[in-house]
Order: structure tokens, then sequence, then C-alpha cells
């Protein structure tokens, strides 16, 4: 049978990613127990983690399992990642021999990769986490790349549920949020695929020059649309917060400025007014809309302590979601559901 990867949520298709919320439910109530005694989940952390880490490893010791991690640098070789390459730099040893050695004592394997290169047309390819994939045996769990972080997605997705209910028709804003560094786009194209997929009506509030990345708008229009909801761009924050039911707040670079870093900085220069503050959250829905953020978060540069310590938000609990919707992918992936 055809080893399963979990790269992106919406290669999955809309009905197992139902099927995998309804478990992450289940999971989270305590209904499922064990099912991973004997298993072994290995990942390779080429990027810094606190909640996809340390979710992981709960998430396999709750079940029975182990997880094996390594800081490739730092507590493992180095890894090269480019296909081809000539390898006389820093890396020592290349994803292809880590893939295939990874899936030889872990029954699923998982990395983490961030953008590395100057070039959007070449890091859109997500080669590395392809790559990985392609040479593994076992199943792949993309832990973030450059164009996905699919985890973050489905915890998303289960957060807005238990707070909203039926999320169909509702208003989502994905809040484009000033940062002091151009961030990848893993994370909001994510949150928007999950709002997509849960039928909302999903307003995504940036300033000009922000779009993301034209396929991605693609993949989310054409999702929505499957799902029953709309999808649409705004560039004043304050009229794209009226009516919001929930707020997404997240930075990401100017895809038309990737890898040049002081140009980009400049072109941010005068949007730090695109910030969450307690009379932007007053806009959305009597005021009452949740906010959320994957984290970690700039205080008072993204979102004000007003907010982020105020009853509306509930980005502790999507962290907590991280967690069960973790589990709930380990049992369907090497598990046994019980």
């Amino acid at each position: 049978m055809r080893k399963r990867d979990f790269l992106a949520m919406e290669e999955w298709g809309p009905d197992a990613v139902d099927e995998l919320l309804q478990l992450a439910v289940r999971v989270k109530r305590g209904e499922v127990r064990g099912g991973l005694e004997g298993k072994v989940f290995a990942a390779a952390f080429l990027d810094p983690s606190l909640r996809t880490r340390s979710s992981f490893e709960s998430a396999m010791f709750l079940h029975g399992g182990h997880m094996i991690v390594l800081e490739p640098g730092r507590s493992a070789w180095a890894l090269e990642t480019e296909p081809g390459a000539v390898m006389e730099g820093e890396g020592v040893e290349h994803i292809i021999e880590a893939s295939r050695v990874l899936g030889r004592y872990a029954n699923a394997v998982g990395i983490r990769v961030f953008p590395r290169g100057k070039d959007w047309v070449i890091e859109r390819q997500d080669r590395a986490l392809r790559h990985f994939a392609a040479y593994s045996e076992v199943p792949v769990i993309n832990l973030e790349s450059a164009r996905r972080h699919p985890c973050q997605g489905l915890a998303d997705a289960l957060t807005l549920q238990e707070k909203l209910g039926d999320s169909r028709g509702r208003r989502f804003v994905l809040m484009w949020a000033w940062h002091p560094k151009p961030l990848p786009t893993a994370v909001p194209a994510s949150a928007a695929i999950a709002a997509a997929h849960l039928g909302m009506d999903l307003v995504i509030a940036r300033p000009p020059g922000y779009d993301l990345d034209a396929e991605d708008m693609a993949t989310i229009h054409t999702l929505a649309l499957q799902r029953g909801g709309r999808v649409s761009v705004a560039e004043t924050l304050s009229d794209a917060l009226v009516g919001a039911e929930a707020v997404y707040v997240k930075s990401w670079g100017a895809l038309q400025f990737f890898g040049r870093v002081e140009e980009e900085r400049a072109f941010r220069a005068g949007l730090r007014s695109w910030r969450m503050t307690l009379p932007a959250l007053r806009n959305t829905r009597a005021g009452k809309g949740i906010v959320m953020h994957c984290l970690p978060v700039r205080r008072n540069v993204e979102i004000d302590d007003a907010v982020l310590d105020g009853p509306q938000s509930v980005v502790v609990d999507q962290a907590e979601n991280r967690m069960h919707v973790q589990r709930a992918l380990l049992l369907e992936l090497i598990g046994n559901r019980k």
C-alpha cells in the first residue's frame, strides 16, 4: 500500500480532513486511549520550535509511543537540502540519506525547514520537504516548510469549530500585522486554507504589496468554492474587521522583495498601524470577535497586551489544539484508533 504523507491540508481532500478533525475531537474528550504502543516518530528540526516539538512529543507519549528529536547542525550532523549539491560546504549529510535512514528507525518521520534562499520561484517549490518525502519509505509529516504549516492549519480549524460552532458563512479575517522582519507565508496560507475548508467568509486584510502567492490564492479560492464559502481581499483594516467573528493576526513578507531584507524593511516602514489593538477589536462583531495567532507573537507589535491577555484571545487554546490534532494525525497515519 502506498504510504500517506501529510505535507499540506488541501492534499488530503475535504472529507479526509473532516474525518481527522472529528477524530481530534474524540481524542481531546479522552475517548481514544493508546494506539501508538511500540511506534516511533522521528523529527528533524532544521529550525527552532516550541509548540511543534513539544506537542508532538506529548502526543506520542500520551498514546504509548516514542519520539526521536534531531536538531541538524546542533545535536546532529548539518544537513544539505539541495538536490544535486556538490557537498563542499557546511552540510555533512544529505537529506536523502537522512530521510532513508530515519525511515528504517521510525514508523513516521517529520521535518521542519524554513526558506533558505533568496528566490521565491525556487523556495515556493518546497524542494527540501518534497525531496525528504520522496526518499522516505514511511509517512512524512510537514512540521512547517516554506509554503505550508498544515498541523497549525488543523489546529486553527479545530479551534474555529470549538469557538464558533457551525462556521459556514461566518466572517474570518486574516489580518496582516507589522513585524520587524519579513516572515514566511506558510502560516497565513495554511490559516486561509483552514478557513476556506470550513466554508467561512474569508477576508484577507493586508496593505498593498502583501498579496499571498498567486497559486496559493487560487488554491484558497477553489477550496472555498467547494465548501460553500467565499474569499475577498481588503486594503483597509478597519473596514475589513467590521462584523468579523474571528481575526487571525499574522505577519508575512512582501514576496516581491523576497530575500531582499533591507528593501522589504523599507517597504513596510510606514505600516506599524497594522496592529491588533482594543479599538481595532471593537470593530469586530459586537466587539467580541475571537483573536487568533499561531505563536510566537511579538507583544505590543503585532497584538497589544490588552488584547492578548483579554477574554477574546484564544491563542493558548490554539496552541493546545496543536497537540490534539497531531494525536489524531499520528493515530491515522501509524496507529490504532481503537
